[in-house]
């Protein structure tokens, strides 16, 4: 690696909108980063995102636009 090239990579203390802190490396320049969502409140990674209707996507678009049989 070249001396004097890359940024100061130093250990911040993430917070999360939610309460939730942890410790992560990061050349942030200060010691603390507030971020709006994480892993422990993202719905993704929680389980709690709501399953999109999928089935019947056909049969809906052939009932709007009279395609139906």
């Amino acid at each position: 690696m070249k001396e004097g090239i890359h940024p100061d990579y130093h250990e911040v203390e993430v917070v999360c909108a939610c309460g939730n802190a942890f410790k992560t490396r990061s050349t942030v320049k200060s010691d603390t980063l507030h971020v709006a969502v994480c892993s422990q409140c993202h719905p993704f990674y929680t389980g709690r995102q709501k399953a999109r209707e999928v089935t019947g996507r056909a049969e809906k678009f052939r009932k709007k636009y009279g395609l139906d049989k």
